[in-house]
């Protein structure tokens, strides 16, 4: 017979990972997609933003905000941009760009918002 000794702390670290699982973007076949939120001043995902490989993605970005916003997209290695457009009040866009391994990192640039940035690794 097997016992399983179930602590608080286990359960807690058990229940982190299946969300991490299942939040985080799958790489079947196409894009990866992100579901990015855009306020006034800040971006919510979705999806979790950890453990991400290089590849297609597809960022749906929606203006949340009740103004005109703007969302960049750059290359964390080499600061090129792959994508930038303006949002307006409950606009939603998508952006389909090829990410490599050195990251990326986004912002909106009409209403300053500090980058995001996210590491992607092989």
């Amino acid at each position: 017979m097997i016992r399983l000794r179930l602590t608080v702390g286990g359960i807690f670290v058990a229940l982190a990972t299946l969300m991490a699982i299942a939040f985080t973007p799958a790489h079947a076949a196409g894009p990866t997609r992100i579901t990015l939120d855009e306020y006034n001043g800040y971006f919510s995902a979705k999806e979790t933003l950890a453990g991400l490989k290089p590849g297609e993605y597809e960022f749906v970005v929606t203006n949340r905000s009740g103004k005109k916003v703007g969302f960049e997209l750059q290359d964390l290695k080499t600061n090129s941009r792959l994508d930038i457009f303006p949002l307006n009040p409950g606009e939603t866009r998508t952006s389909l760009v090829k990410i490599g391994a050195g990251g990326f990192r986004y912002r909106c640039p009409i209403n300053p918002t500090p980058w995001y940035e996210v590491s992607v690794a092989e």
